[in-house]
This record gives structure tokens, sequence and C-alpha cells, in this order.
């Protein structure tokens, strides 16, 4: 099947918003060795360069319906972010095809998309106007983004001067404002002071309804298992298992020999 991305702006209470199927992603990276003395001489005048071929996503199949909450977990390198990305069109598969039934608001990394050099206001209407919302729609959101955000005063300021914590805050103020169909938040709610987290959180709940759909990735064990109703385990680009979180979470952790703890609660 050949690689596509196709979207629908019509979707049916609780029918099908997001559907993965047999997706791959497949990128080469070059690697520089350093050689030995004795094979450099050997090289002379030829690329020491290697390449890799690395399989991101491997034959991918994943329906995500409204009223769905989807925590997607694995180890780094596990293919998470690249299939999230996928589906929010950034990078195309290389093979397979992407349906998505809805508007979409994505938070996959902090500060993707703001421009350094605009202030915090300005990149407030930046990343509403590519989310699609219209500059009135942003206009009468404006001051609940801002709010939500607590950046006060700095909000005018050039986000080059915001401390990594202000750009997660504003990032998912915005994304978390814009009331989409599909929302999909990429390690967003790890970034940010102890207050800031539980009020992401919240605001994460507050966004469960019928006619929307989430999409989670975390490495947090105890914050996928609250708030999501499904779980989907990525290893290698394989799409491993799927199902309850406690039941999916459980074969993830035996699977990677990490006990339940406090610490691999929030970090496996």
């Amino acid at each position: 099947m050949s690689a596509s991305n196709s979207q629908n702006s019509i979707h049916p209470k609780n029918g099908l918003a997001v559907s993965v199927q047999n997706v791959g992603l497949t990128y080469k990276t070059s690697i520089v060795k350093r050689p030995t003395l004795k094979a450099r001489l050997k090289t002379i005048g030829r690329s020491s360069k290697h390449t890799r071929v690395v399989n991101a996503l491997d034959h991918v199949n994943l329906d995500v319906h409204y009223g769905t909450v989807l925590g997607v977990i694995g180890s780094n390198g596990a293919g998470k972010s690249s299939l999230m990305r996928v589906i929010s069109g950034i990078v195309p598969p290389t093979q397979g095809r992407i349906e998505v039934h809805g508007s979409v608001s994505t938070l996959l990394a902090l500060g993707v998309g703001f421009n350094p050099s605009m202030t915090g206001r300005a990149n407030v209407y930046l990343g509403g106007l590519a989310a699609g919302m219209s500059r009135t729609e942003i206009d009468s959101q404006f001051d609940a983004i801002a709010e939500f955000s607590e950046l006060g005063d700095a909000i005018d300021a050039p986000m080059r001067t915001y401390s990594s914590g202000m750009y997660a805050r504003l990032a998912f103020s915005v994304a978390a404002t814009v009331q989409p169909d599909i929302l999909i938040v990429d390690e967003a709610l790890s970034t940010g002071d102890a207050h800031f987290k539980e009020k992401s959180l919240n605001r994460i709940k507050e966004l469960r309804t019928a006619d929307r759909a989430l999409i989670l990735v975390s490495h947090a064990m105890a914050t996928i298992e609250d708030v999501c109703n499904e779980v989907a385990w990525l290893h290698k680009g394989k799409l491993m298992a799927r199902g309850n979180p406690a039941e999916i979470i459980k074969q993830y952790r035996e699977f990677m020999q990490v006990g339940k703890s406090a610490a691999a609660n929030e970090d496996v």
C-alpha cells in the first residue's frame, strides 16, 4: 500500500478518529567512525562515513476511536515520537496509510513551531493559526491561554529569554486551549514544575470526552494508568500489545525487567 495521509473534518460521535494502516517509517543516518592510524592510511582519499538504515516504525496497525484516551509507552527509541509525527502529518510514512478524521492539535516537543525572536504573545497567535484557529478565535481565547500559562508580563518578552519551563507552559496552554477533535501530547507533561504538571494533568482530564480522542506519550506509568483508558506498547518500531492500561503496563515492566516502584512509575 502506498504511503499517504488523509484528513476528514467530519466524524461520527464515538467513530474512528485515527487509523494507522500497515505504516512503516525508514530513514538513513550517517555514522562517522574514528579509524586507527593504519586504517586511516589505507583509506586516504576515501570517505569514512557509513550509512545505517533505521526502521523507526515497522508495519504498525492502530485505530483510535473518539472517546479513547490512548497512552503510548515504550523505551527510548521505540518509535513513539516517530508515530506521533506520522499521525500529525509532520513526517510522511515510508509505507502504509494514515487516516485522520477531525481537527488535530499537537504538542510534540518543547516549543516546536515557536519563533524564539518573537514575543510569547505573538507566538500564541502563531501557534493558534498553525493549529487551525482563526485570528478572531485566538483573540477570544488569548486571555485564557495567557492566564493558564501563568507567564504574567513575560508574555510580551521575546521567547528566547524564556526558561524551558516557561516554553513548556506556553506551548501546553496553546495546544490545550484549541479544543481540537484529536489532541496529541508527546512528553509535554514531564516539563515544568510540580504545580504546572498537576495543572496540565487536570486539564488533560477535563479534555476527556466522548467526542474527542487523546493520544498521550509518556514514560510516567502512574500518569498513563491514571489518565488513559487504553495503552499501546511499542518496541523497536513494532506494536507489541494494546489493551487495558494496567495489563499492558504490567507486560511492559516484565519485558523490561523493571519492578513496580515509585521510580519506575515515573521513568520506564
